[in-house]
């Protein structure tokens, strides 16, 4: 029986699912899943099980640490809490001008070891036996971010690759390394980021670039994937 475990990297713009549907047509086999999904905007390594003992072999790759690049764009919140938005405007130009990477460095250690985050309102956790994410769809409006339940979640790096200061053009930008265990959502992540600063923030970009010793530069495309 054929089975596979396939490094994927995944495009923008398609979902996790999308993925595994493009597989299963390529190879013919009906068994078919993932090990952790990355949003439509987020792109990079996504573990593609294919056969029996490989979908099996979930939970072994679901536990395996994480490593993101994730790019935050500060003065802006978002309801997705990334760019799918909608997106608000949440501070003036002025209090933009006054943020420096000098800021971000001093809060940062405060996101890193045992935290405690609040899953987004758009997420597959699920209240009431249904997916966040639908709930939101249907224009639920009962459900507020507070009242999701927050969890302890492992991050165990942050590092500040890139800062870009505001501009008449552009809110200032922020490109982070994140080093972190399962369960870390880097949507909230940014939200959170961005509350602690006092001028808020969504993730305008996520790259998944390893997954346990799994890397993006050893990552297949879906045109390189091997027919069965």
């Amino acid at each position: 029986m054929f089975s596979e475990v396939f490094i994927i990297n995944k495009p923008l713009g398609i979902t996790s699912h999308d993925v595994v549907n493009r597989v299963r047509k390529i190879t013919h086999e009906r068994r078919v899943g993932h090990a952790g999904t990355l949003d439509p905007l987020a792109s990079g390594v996504l573990i593609v099980l294919v056969g029996r003992s490989a979908t099996k072999r979930q939970n072994e790759f679901m536990g395996l640490p994480k490593e993101y690049e994730a790019e935050i764009t500060f003065g802006y919140e978002s309801d997705t809490d990334d760019a799918e938005g909608p997106i608000h405007q949440c501070v003036t130009s002025e209090q933009l001008n006054q943020l420096t990477v000098h800021n971000i460095q001093q809060i940062l250690p405060e996101f890193i070891g045992t935290i405690q985050q609040r899953p987004p309102r758009y997420s597959a956790i699920k209240v009431g036996g249904s997916p966040l994410y639908k709930k939101a769809r249907r224009g639920d409006t009962t459900l507020k971010r507070e009242d999701i339940a927050v969890r302890s979640v492992q991050i165990d790096h942050i590092e500040i690759l890139d800062f870009t200061p505001a501009t008449t053009d552009h809110s200032p930008r922020l490109r982070i390394n994140i080093q972190c265990q399962k369960g870390v959502y880097i949507r909230s992540l940014a939200y959170d980021i961005g509350k602690r600063l006092g001028v808020g923030a969504y993730l305008s970009a996520l790259t998944r670039t390893k997954i346990g010793s799994y890397t993006l530069e050893n990552a297949l495309s879906l045109d390189q994937i091997p027919k069965k």
